[in-house]
């Protein structure tokens, strides 16, 4: 009988254990920051997911992402191990990433059309002026604010892709350093390519660096518009631009972006030996 209640005793205690041991340490796992902008531009508040590097000091200057379709249910989190992984295994310095959570992206990452079907398909299209306007007159002053920063990258695909190449070839000077991602560049007839060569000439020939790609297993027309706007890029006798491209063989429209932005990564930040 005593050696039942013991055993019985000894269980209670494994158990009390156990359970104090689950509900024991619980702390939140913190990657960062989330902030919310307010934009006289857009006239709307805007959300940020910002990724801060693990050992982040206040004090430091640090290169920034600006990372397109950056909320938290989209490319933020995939892309912020990206980096991440970067700065343990290659050359990449600790960065910034400031995802930029969408509210309306087919409003925000086009321009103007006259087309029908696509004002029929996009009803709330064309405003990538106003986006664009944010970026340069709010978002990244708030940012520069913030923190100490060094070299700016954006990143975007598709429709993001699209605002990408509208900022490089309208406002440059934005960034220094562009991964331009299955560009959307279909949209409006494809004006936006067919005005490359003109824009480009009033372009100053600045240090950038421009990665393109596009998956082997999308569309046509999008496999020729990544190759075209290589092409007119490395015509443009920018010779302090570096132009990268890839196709990406295995990939479509809905994979490529991880994988994507780790070979044009590869491209900035080769490996490196870690040391011990």
């Amino acid at each position: 009988m005593i050696k039942k209640i013991l055993l019985i005793c000894s269980m209670l205690l494994g158990l009390s254990a156990m359970v104090s041991a689950q509900n024991g340490n619980v702390e939140p796992l913190t990657i960062g920051e989330i902030r919310t902008l307010k934009s006289k531009i857009l006239n709307e508040d805007r959300i940020l997911n910002i990724y801060l590097p693990q050992n982040f000091d206040k004090a430091k200057s640090y290169p920034v992402i600006y990372l397109l379709d950056g909320s938290l249910n989209e490319d933020f989190i995939h892309v912020t191990g990206l980096v991440q992984f970067f700065n343990q295994m290659y050359s990449m310095p600790e960065t910034i990433v400031v995802g930029i959570a969408n509210i309306d992206r087919k409003r925000d990452f086009t321009f103007h059309t006259d087309l029908k079907d696509l004002q029929k398909d996009y009803p709330t299209t064309g405003h990538s002026d106003k986006f664009i306007s944010f970026i340069e007159k709010e978002l990244k002053p708030y940012i520069e604010n913030q923190f100490k920063t060094t070299e700016t990258y954006i990143f975007g695909q598709s429709l993001g892709g699209l605002l990408a190449t509208e900022i490089l070839l309208k406002k440059p000077e934005l960034f220094n350093n562009y991964f331009i991602i299955s560009p959307s560049l279909w949209w409006n007839d494809e004006s936006l390519l067919k005005s490359a060569n003109q824009l480009l000439t009033k372009i100053p020939d600045t240090k950038k660096f421009i990665y393109i790609s596009v998956g082997k297993g999308e569309h046509p027309v999008m496999i020729k518009d990544a190759q075209d706007l290589y092409d007119v890029l490395k015509k443009s006798g920018k010779n302090n631009w570096t132009i990268e491209y890839k196709m990406m063989e295995t990939d479509n429209h809905a994979t490529i972006l991880h994988r994507s932005l780790y070979e044009g990564l590869v491209k900035l930040f080769p490996y490196q030996e870690q040391k011990n």
